[in-house]
């Protein structure tokens, strides 16, 4: 005699509805469901013209992930409204402690000159162009404003070290202001490398600064894209490097790459690079229409497409080298697969919704000007101040952080309530990005059928549920670097 009873006697008698949704087809023959706070699901075809038209059947295995997912619910049911509800107040919950990241331009001098630059740097002689102390004073004020008990200063330039002096004063003045305070606070240096040297490095050993940097690729690549007198770029990033990890720890030294039109040509040698020096991750990061970028004309180089089959061949090879026992990671999948397979967000700009610009990051330029990203003051450069929230000699913070000039683009940036991103299956994974959508097509909502940061982001998403789909490899890999985020 059966222990129980066939299934069917225990699937619910009651009709079902459906909660908010949106699809898309990947190219697996699957179609990818997804609901307002993320959730996704798998479905043959059949089955959601069945799951539209209230026909699926409730011994599919399909129905009882989708009503646990809360993408249906039964007629009488009013806990999934609610619990969908709270999931969705708990995403936007990190709103009320916002900008956690604050960008110091402590001078636009430079030591390099790249073609690609989104900065319009100085040469190293014209300190007219650096962070005077009363500038940094009231910037370190509006800092300890923040309601975000997280709080990373960014030392930016140009190059930071040019003005190494008040990059200290700054260290010191927030570190003694915050044993008031008790906020956790962290220092992050963004350096070419080239003028690292040991009194550098104590300091940053005795306060716990990490060093953020630029790798583009092997020796030739690098030199190319990264070009300062005596053609050695390369050879001094690897100087400072070493003698970084060797003071400060391998894990204290970041590298960033952007994507050039030489650089198209062999991802594999790039990530090579990488994986030769020691790096358990890259960033394939496209150019940005900003800055000196703009003025070369370099962002034009490629278009979405192309830089996507370049991602797409980087991606395929990193997959081959964990095979291969190597543990490496694409790092902006990394980011995007903690917003798919987790509730976590990484709290990366780009990808931000509404944008991340002013309440994600802020930036105090040389000249007291307080821009609503570091993408925003590169585009005031070229004399574009759309993104320009004031300066902080002549307003006040609450001036700064509650101008319509901030407000309007942030309301503006909701994608739930955005032009064909509130229809997106994609939606919650992306972002909104006025400044570039300002930049490219001056339209901050973006129009978004023309707009290659739609075109890049959606073929990845797509991309990387597809390969979890097909590739149980890849889904166990993805669920591991969703938590390195």
């Amino acid at each position: 005699m059966s222990k129980f009873k066939e299934i069917s006697i225990y699937s619910p008698k009651k009709n079902y509805n459906l909660l908010p949704f949106r699809f898309d087809r990947l190219n697996t023959n699957k179609v990818i469901l997804t609901n307002l706070v993320g959730e996704y699901l798998y479905l043959e075809e059949s089955e959601l013209s069945d799951l539209v038209n209230l026909k699926l059947d409730y011994s599919n295995p399909s129905f009882g992930l989708l009503r646990s997912k809360h993408f249906i619910y039964l007629s009488d049911e009013k806990s999934p409204h609610e619990l969908l509800a709270l999931k969705l107040r708990t995403k936007f919950s990190r709103l009320s402690s916002f900008t956690g990241l604050h960008i110091f331009v402590l001078t636009l001098r430079c030591d390099h000159s790249c073609p690609y630059c989104q900065v319009s740097r100085q040469t190293e002689n014209k300190n007219t162009f650096d962070m005077s102390y009363e500038t940094a004073d009231k910037s370190i004020e509006y800092v300890f404003r923040s309601p975000s008990k997280a709080i990373k200063i960014e030392f930016q330039g140009g190059e930071p070290l040019l003005n190494f002096e008040l990059l200290k004063y700054v260290v010191l003045r927030a570190k003694k202001i915050n044993q008031e305070k008790q906020i956790n606070l962290q220092f992050v240096i963004a350096t070419t490398m080239s003028l690292i040297n040991d009194e550098i490095l104590s300091f940053c050993k005795e306060h716990d600064i990490s060093i953020s940097s630029s790798l583009d690729g092997n020796q030739e690549l690098h030199n190319n894209n990264r070009p300062r007198p005596g053609k050695n770029s390369h050879e001094k990033f690897l100087e400072g490097l070493h003698k970084t990890r060797e003071t400060l720890g391998f894990d204290r030294v970041s590298a960033l790459m952007t994507t050039t039109e030489e650089s198209l040509k062999d991802v594999r040698s790039i990530v090579d690079e990488y994986v030769k020096l020691g790096f358990t991750g890259i960033f394939l990061r496209p150019l940005s229409p900003y800055g000196f970028a703009i003025k070369t004309k370099k962002f034009l180089a490629y278009q979405a497409e192309k830089w996507f089959e370049f991602y797409k061949e980087g991606l395929a090879y990193i997959i081959e080298l964990n095979k291969a026992g190597i543990d490496f990671s694409e790092q902006y999948s990394s980011i995007i697969l903690s917003k798919i397979l987790t509730s976590n967000d990484p709290g990366y700009v780009d990808l931000m919704n509404p944008s991340g610009i002013g309440i994600a990051a802020l930036v105090y330029n040389y000249d007291g000007d307080v821009y609503a990203s570091d993408e925003s003051r590169m585009l005031a450069e070229m004399g574009d101040k759309k993104f320009n929230l004031g300066n902080i000699h002549q307003k006040s913070y609450e001036e700064i952080m509650l101008s319509d000039k901030l407000l309007d683009v942030l309301e503006d940036s909701f994608t739930l309530s955005s032009p064909m991103c509130s229809d997106c299956a994609y939606e919650n994974y992306c972002g909104s990005d006025p400044v570039y959508h300002h930049a490219t097509q001056n339209d901050i909502v973006g129009r978004k059928p023309e707009s290659d940061f739609c075109k890049r982001n959606m073929s990845i998403f797509k991309h990387l549920l597809e390969l979890m789909e097909t590739d149980d490899y890849c889904k166990k890999l993805f669920y591991k670097w969703a938590n390195l985020c």
